[in-house]
């Protein structure tokens, strides 16, 4: 998992709220479970409206998603998470986020961050002309005005985040200790890393 530590860029000013997984990445998108490819099926309800942000010249390439409140209700699927990363997306702004969603999002590095409704609306409308900063080391969301929009953050998630680690590198961190153990238990229970046999003997 790539480190998330400061997200700079122009940011899609979509705002509508209770946007669920279905429309993230529509059903028919999750006949695969290869990550690759899903970015085309993002957002695409909302991609064939006419005028949508998503088709916004100054947007292409954008890493950050201004949405509505309820963002990612709806089912769990972490195809969500994965086609936003596939079109760019690592990181949604946002005054709620689903539980499951948001679970979702930091598993596969995708920063949610919360903000006031009030908030919100003043990054919509910056967002239009201007690049959008956050900086998550000092959990803050900046624009070239002089908005400084404060959030908080599990410490836990913003640790990972920070560090790039996803379940198998936080359990690498541990590989000191779980050599010392697999030392520690060989010695005192050699047995156990004999061959099959030789276990049923002692058994």
């Amino acid at each position: 998992m790539d480190k998330v530590s400061t997200i700079h860029g122009r940011a899609i000013p979509l705002g509508l709220k209770n946007i669920d997984t279905d429309v993230i990445i529509p059903a028919h998108w999750l006949k695969t479970v290869s990550r690759e490819g899903l970015g085309k099926g993002a957002f695409e309800t909302i991609r064939q409206a006419p005028g949508n942000p998503f088709d916004v010249e100054d947007f292409a390439g954008a890493p950050i998603l201004i949405a509505g409140d309820n963002f990612g209700c709806g089912s769990s699927r972490e195809h969500a998470a994965w086609a936003m990363l596939d079109m760019g997306l690592t990181a949604v702004i946002a005054p709620s986020f689903s539980d499951i969603f948001s679970g979702n999002a930091f598993k596969n590095g995708i920063l949610a961050v919360e903000l006031p409704q009030e908030q919100i609306d003043r990054l919509l409308d910056v967002a239009k002309d201007h690049p959008i900063t956050i900086d998550l080391e000092n959990q803050v969301v900046t624009t070239p005005f002089p908005d400084r929009f404060a959030f908080d953050i599990d410490p836990f998630r913003k640790h990972c985040l920070l560090n790039g680690l996803d379940e198998i590198g936080l359990t690498l961190e541990r590989n000191a200790a779980i050599d010392t153990h697999e030392q520690q238990r060989a010695a005192g229970l050699p047995w156990l890393d004999a061959p099959t046999k030789h276990r049923r003997e002692h058994a």
